[in-house]
């Protein structure tokens, strides 16, 4: 099958999974899901769960051979450099918001071949958004095509508070900060589609946190890139962390993303 008949096949398949783990996690919002906290504190609600499984219940049944990286699920990323392609996954993308009650939360699904996302899904039910985007075909909402912010001033840049103040003064003083957006996977789509003008990611982000965002920033004009200035590869080992986890990046385009990269590149984020 030609790639483009295949990406847009997953594509279809993926858009379907995502809105029904969308329809179950959206019954458990507001609604006291049980909670439990993951090894570093980080939190798991039993939506995250039930979403989880019936997205792999989905997706490899209908994807046999296809690999499987989730973060809710059994860590299997040793075992994708076997796989042509693999799903990565993340069932609740911002499950702090979602148990705090607010709509920025996402189900992030993609497809990965050659270490890059070949199809992507963002479904945020709460906000009743669909974004989606194939390689070469652009990036949507809703049905409706998305590109990022043109070089207006001042650029509207959201990060953690404590990341943007060890930036230097000449550069925060160009900027206006936007409230920062807890669901890394949303925070990029923003930036996709220019309700921001980018956003810097802080170290330790994982492969389900940026897969399928990645793919929809960069069809829609911008990207998200390491300090360094090169593109992300999913699925495996990352030779300076020594796991699989991202270090810090950027993610805008144009004039902003090359100011912002050199003084990323500059700035040491604890």
């Amino acid at each position: 099958m030609p790639a483009s008949k295949q990406n847009r096949d997953d594509l279809d398949l993926i858009l379907e999974a995502a809105a029904g783990a969308g329809k179950i996690a959206l019954s458990y919002y507001g609604q006291s899901p049980q909670i439990w906290l993951k090894t570093g504190n980080s939190p798991v609600t039993e939506a995250d769960l039930a979403a989880d499984k019936y997205l792999k219940d989905i997706l490899l049944t209908a994807r046999p051979d296809y690999g499987w990286i989730s973060e809710e699920t059994l860590d299997e990323r040793a075992a994708v450099s076997s796989r042509q392609r693999f799903f990565v996954v993340d069932p609740i993308d911002g499950t702090r918001a979602f148990i705090e009650g607010i709509d920025v939360w996402c189900v992030s699904v993609a497809v990965i071949e050659n270490g890059r996302p070949v199809a992507g899904v963002l479904e945020c039910p709460a906000r009743n958004e669909t974004i989606s985007a194939l390689p070469g075909g652009g990036a949507d909402q809703n049905g409706s095509a998305i590109r990022v912010q043109a070089e207006n001033r001042p650029f509207k840049v959201a990060a953690p508070g404590n990341y943007l103040n060890k930036l230097p003064e000449y550069f925060l003083g160009s900027i206006e900060r936007a409230p920062h957006i807890a669901s890394l996977a949303y925070r990029l789509a923003m930036v996709a589609r220019g309700d921001l003008a980018g956003t810097i990611v802080r170290p330790n982000s994982h492969d389900w946190d940026l897969a399928a965002a990645d793919l929809i920033l960069s069809e829609a004009g911008g990207n998200v890139l390491t300090a360094e200035g090169k593109a992300l590869t999913y699925g495996l080992r990352n030779t300076q962390t020594g796991d699989y986890r991202h270090g810090a990046l950027v993610a805008a385009s144009g004039l902003l993303m090359d100011n912002m990269l050199n003084i990323v590149a500059g700035t040491a984020f604890g």
